[in-house]
């Protein structure tokens, strides 16, 4: 694709992010399914910069849709494949464009239905714990970790903490630096180290495996177990979708 086509296209994108936003014409634009026409350009996976525009572009728009905390238009989002197409760019995708994903499964996980919804079954928990846990791991080896992308990862988890299953789940997967005291060389900023200490002291609230042992380690430490989590708290859900 060349880079004027995908200019003209992120510009008219660009104006659907301006009617998703308003309050007016948002519910005209979910009963059209309008967001589903911008599937096909998250569903790209060529890091070329006209693809990565539109890539970017397409997830403002469904930003502009979340960001308003409207009860609609999660409803709607939770019926399509929002997540899954997210989780992907949050794992392959330009950091700008990881912040975003990020920032939707954010707004989504913290409605009370997108909680309810990720944290309905094992495939969906794990799907979902899995890429934060492989980001906080990217975040942790840059030198200069985006400070945004952080928070926003961070907060995913604390949310996702406010679930009972979902947190038995994240003693066992919790990412080794989130299950320790906050780390300065990690949390370079003061709001990204008190989530990230909130966040661990939620989890490992009433959990004797994940508080310090006389040698100051941690029993449940490697992320790698994150498969556990599928028989740690969501072993007997079924998915009645």
């Amino acid at each position: 694709m060349r880079a004027n086509s995908s200019n003209r296209v992120c510009n008219s994108l660009a104006l659907l992010q301006i009617v998703a936003a308003d309050r007016e014409t948002r519910p005209l634009f979910l009963k059209a399914h309008i967001p589903l026409l911008l599937y096909p350009f998250l569903n790209t996976v060529s890091q070329d910069r006209p693809f990565e525009y539109l890539r970017l572009t397409s997830l403002g728009v469904i930003g502009a849709l979340v960001k308003v905390d409207d009860a609609e238009v999660i409803n709607f989002l939770l019926q399509t494949e929002i997540i899954p197409l997210c989780l992907r760019i949050m794992e392959t995708g330009r950091e700008l464009s990881k912040t975003v994903a990020t920032f939707i499964v954010q707004k989504l996980v913290q409605d009370e239905m997108g909680l309810a919804y990720i944290c309905q079954t094992a495939d969906r928990f794990y799907a979902v714990s899995s890429v934060l846990a492989k980001m906080v791991a990217t975040l942790q080896q840059n030198p200069q970790p985006s400070i945004r992308l952080l928070r926003h990862v961070i907060r995913c988890y604390l949310r996702l903490a406010d679930n009972a299953r979902a947190r038995e789940a994240l003693r066992q997967c919790l990412p080794e630096c989130l299950q320790a005291a906050a780390d300065p060389q990690m949390h370079p900023e003061p709001v990204a180290a008190c989530l990230g200490e909130e966040t661990r002291q939620r989890i490992a609230t009433s959990c004797s495996c994940c508080r310090p042992s006389a040698s100051g380690e941690a029993a449940a430490t490697t992320c790698g177990r994150a498969l556990r989590a599928r028989e740690a708290g969501f072993g007997f859900l079924v998915d009645l979708r």
